[in-house]
């Protein structure tokens, strides 16, 4: 059976400001319930909700105070429940990010690793929807402080973070699905030793987290211009990670020009590097480093978090890059029931490349095996998706998103559909 997926939004908002102006003022907050549909995994309800205090209104749109609180579950056992507050005020001039979150995933995907070198059957994909999948549930806990030096804007970023990983062969029973024959991709992947049995059932992570950062944006949610680079090191000391001590690096450029009114044109360029011959648990290679976190996970590449339209997680390596480039027009806005909106969409162009591969020995894999699941590795090439996206902005900091994104390549898939909130970057 085809997966299908269906997304119904309904739209509701209280705002508990002196509405009678456009500066909006005092306490307000965007709700969004959700019902969605996916074969695999059952029908999702639930409920989102994002919480401001604008305070006086001098800052707006930047808010004062912000909670995120999302709960959502699937008929089938997956849920996401997270909370997330940010803000300016808690610590005065640190920029405070805290974030908890559980997100449960019974059909993760898994395509092996170095992106092409790993084979991507769509036939097999479609004959038994399990293949490319395995098990995942992640715990997560998240202190990110941001502040600056004096009045310049150049500033710091520190953080910690605390993972746990579960992670399993699909629970076909459970979600009736067919058994694959000979196991499905994750399960060859520990019968050759390409995943050791010291990480095969996940674990758990301890990060610290520091870098620098250069902010000259006019707002958050949607800037119009301005720079925002960042470089940050992460690293699992052995003192708290006895089994896999290691470290990453990531650098992250993004720029925003206004090329005409409600024109923008902004792009992302993002290098992610493990730094040493440290082992990086086959689990925690996907998560993507950034100073504060916006959706409920940063993995990648693939996905609506990395390269909109490849598939998720479908480029995983021991050194990545990635840029995301694209048009933003807002060409509507107006006001409704006293609340402030614009309507927008956006032109992109994502893509991703391996840098550097996860050392692979195929030893113990058949020629057979290796005809079918493995290519050739190729430094060079680039895993590349377009495709095009509609916003709707609430009070300009809530914003809902839609994006389609088409692969250039079957390797990567084909097409791919993501609702959620917030502009990319």
């Amino acid at each position: 059976m085809k997966k299908i997926t269906i997304y119904l939004f309904l739209f509701l908002a209280i705002n508990v400001v002196n509405s009678q102006q456009k500066v909006k003022k005092g306490f307000g907050f965007g709700a969004l319930p959700a019902i969605s549909y996916d074969s695999d995994l059952g029908f999702q309800y639930g409920a989102l909700v994002n919480l401001y205090d604008y305070g006086d209104g001098s800052s707006f749109p930047k808010y004062n105070h912000s909670l995120y609180l999302e709960l959502s579950t699937y008929t089938k056992g997956t849920t996401i429940a997270r909370m997330r507050y940010d803000s300016e005020r808690l610590i005065p001039k640190v920029r405070t990010t805290l974030d908890v979150a559980y997100v449960p995933d019974q059909m993760a995907d898994f395509f092996g690793f170095n992106g092409y070198q790993s084979a991507y059957n769509a036939a097999l994909a479609k004959q038994y929807r399990n293949f490319y999948k395995n098990e995942k549930d992640v715990f997560r806990i998240k202190a990110d402080f941001q502040g600056y030096f004096g009045e310049s804007k150049f500033g710091w970023v520190a953080g910690y973070a605390f993972y746990n990983f579960k992670m399993d062969t699909v629970d076909v029973v459970k979600l009736g699905l067919p058994s694959v024959p000979g196991g499905d991709l994750f399960q060859k992947y520990k019968s050759w030793g390409l995943i050791d049995a010291t990480e095969a059932g996940g674990g758990s992570l301890n990060y610290f987290k520091l870098g620098l950062k250069y902010d000259t944006r006019d707002q958050l949610a949607c800037p119009t211009k301005g720079i925002f680079t960042e470089a940050v090191v992460q690293t699992a000391p052995k003192f708290v990670n006895q089994d896999f001590p290691h470290t990453k690096m990531a650098v992250i450029h993004r720029q925003y020009f206004t090329l005409a009114k409600g024109l923008l044109f902004a792009y992302r360029l993002d290098y992610q590097t493990t730094l040493g011959n440290s082992k990086v648990p086959y689990y925690a290679q996907p998560e993507l480093i950034t100073s504060y976190l916006i959706a409920a996970s940063n993995q990648g590449l693939g996905g609506k978090s990395s390269v909109r339209g490849v598939l998720r997680n479908r480029v995983v390596g021991d050194a990545v890059g990635f840029g995301n480039f694209e048009f933003r027009y807002k060409f509507l806005r107006f006001e409704l029931f006293k609340q402030n909106f614009y309507l927008g969409t956006n032109v992109f162009f994502d893509s991703g490349i391996i840098l550097k591969p996860i050392a692979m020995d195929l030893a113990n894999v058949s020629e057979a095996d290796k005809a079918l699941y493995f290519n050739d590795y190729n430094s060079g090439k680039f895993h590349s998706a377009a495709g095009i996206g509609l916003k709707i902005g609430w009070n300009e900091n809530f914003v809902i998103s839609a994006d389609f994104g088409k692969a250039f390549n079957k390797q990567d898939g084909n097409t791919g559909f993501y609702i959620g909130l917030n502009y990319l970057f």
